[in-house]
């Protein structure tokens, strides 16, 4: 008989399926979809040759994460690679914001905010390791870093736009304004500069890297470690009832809890079933991969060299934005995310023709075709832009959740950021990855510490099933 049972096969359960196996348990993972991966699956999208991640695309949480670090998972052929420049924010001003890895470079290039940016990030940046210990742990735990966490939290609880009045500059406030965005929540709203300090703090720590070869380069390490550690992998089948798993000690669900809950069943205690169906999700993404000749013809040179570049223009416009999505309102100029991994991994171009990774926040399950507005904000920035495309793929909010059943209407965080579903994610429990069905745990994104490749979800989900086996 199996040990353990993991449903799904993305980061987060494959992170769990390894933290099992490791402590010597025989972990089967049963995944859906045909390939492995969830969001972290990569592939030839446009035209031969041009690799394209599919969804998850730069790693600055990931390759910071406390349980994939430990793992050496170079072993299996993870590496990461970083661009020149880590972000740029452009501005119809032509003075764009730009983020470098180290914070006094970042600092110099933002004039008169330099010095308020190198005060609010230089202390995260340098106790990065520490405040990621503890908030990539469940909501509730003894602190083992009092001091750091106490001073993330106090700014963190607060509105993105808050935090961004200590800088006087279109594009200092830009710049910090585009990576809250990343919260998929408005900035007006409390805890949004949570996302803000601590993608920008880790981008200080590690620079905002991309794993050689595609994301998908992450699950496959996991993949070849658990093989290893004798788990065995099978895709291709859709568990739509714990009934018609075979008997195992533990069962591990990397699902999004309505989904949780549908396949638990009449087992579920009613306020957990309560709690996961009331769950709610956020905005969507729209996404287009580009195959592009030559590469993006940004205005600025800082975008040019740039892994990532955030579209959006000033925070004011940023947040019009976000406020209009999360209000189920299309905005005319939405936020949009652009990558350009090849300028750090060269191997995923063909030639002259470069992978361009974009998606535009979206109403959840926006029914329209977003492509053109998303072109549109990027050749704000980049006139000629379309002459240059040789190549494209969309993949709309409806066409998200099929790829991944997790992302319900095109929410690719499995769940808003909403301060209560912050504080409380998946419901209020002192270990929320329990079901509260002996032996069933929730391992996905709705957990603590939410999205991301980091498997920080599944390895904390691993613990708690650990300790439920006496471990």
């Amino acid at each position: 008989m199996t040990d353990a049972i993991v449903v799904g096969a993305g980061p987060n359960g494959l992170a769990s399926a390894v933290a099992l196996a490791r402590r010597g348990l025989r972990v089967t993972v049963v995944e859906g979809a045909d390939e492995i991966g969830g969001g972290t699956r990569s592939s030839e999208l446009t035209v031969p040759g041009v690799l394209h991640d599919h969804c998850s695309a730069v790693h600055q949480i990931a390759v910071g994460s406390p349980f994939l670090a430990s793992l050496g998972l170079d072993r299996y052929g993870l590496q990461w690679a970083l661009p020149e420049v880590d972000l740029a924010h452009p501005l119809d001003s032509g003075d764009p914001g730009v983020l470098l890895r180290a914070v006094d470079a970042t600092a110099d290039g933002l004039g008169v905010d330099g010095p308020a940016w190198q005060r609010l990030f230089g202390p995260l940046a340098d106790g990065f390791d520490a405040l990621a210990e503890e908030l990539m742990r469940p909501v509730v735990h003894l602190p083992r870093h009092p001091i750091h966490l106490a001073r993330f939290g106090l700014r963190a609880l607060q509105p993105a736009t808050a935090v961004a009045r200590r800088w006087r500059t279109d594009r200092a406030r830009a710049l910090f304004a585009g990576v809250a965005a990343h919260a998929f929540h408005p900035l007006t709203r409390p805890t949004t500069a949570a996302i803000g300090l601590m993608l920008t703090a880790a981008g200080h720590r590690f620079g905002w890297p991309v794993a050689v070869g595609g994301s998908r380069a992450i699950t496959d390490a996991l993949a070849a470690m658990l093989t290893e550690l004798g788990g065995t992998i099978e895709t291709g089948i859709v568990v739509r009832s714990l009934a018609e798993l075979p008997p195992s000690k533990v069962v591990l669900l990397d699902l999004a809890p309505a989904a949780a809950a549908e396949v638990i069943g009449d087992r579920l205690p009613g306020r957990v079933r309560h709690a996961y169906r009331r769950w709610k999700h956020g905005p969507g993404a729209f996404k287009v991969d580009l195959a592009v000749e030559g590469g993006v013809p940004w205005r600025d040179e800082a975008c040019r060299k740039a892994g990532t570049v955030h579209v959006g223009g000033t925070l004011e416009e940023i947040v019009h934005a976000e406020r209009e999505t999360a209000h189920g309102r299309m905005p005319e100029r939405p936020f949009v995310l652009v990558s350009q991994q090849y300028l750090a991994d060269p191997s995923r171009s063909a030639g002259n023709v470069h992978p361009i990774w974009a998606y535009a926040h979206v109403p959840n399950g926006y029914p329209g075709d977003a492509t053109d507005t998303i072109l549109d904000q990027i050749e704000r920035f980049a006139p000629g832009l379309r002459e240059r495309i040789v190549g494209k793929f969309v993949r709309s909010t409806t066409e998200m959740a099929r790829y991944n059943p997790n992302y319900v209407g095109g929410d690719i965080i499995t769940g808003a950021n909403t301060p209560l579903q912050v504080a409380i994610r998946p419901r209020l429990a002192l270990d929320p990855y329990r079901t509260g069905v002996p032996g069933v745990f929730l391992c996905s994104a709705a957990t603590p510490p939410g999205a991301g490749a980091h498997g920080m979800c599944g390895f904390n989900a691993a613990e708690s099933a650990l300790r439920f086996l006496g471990h």
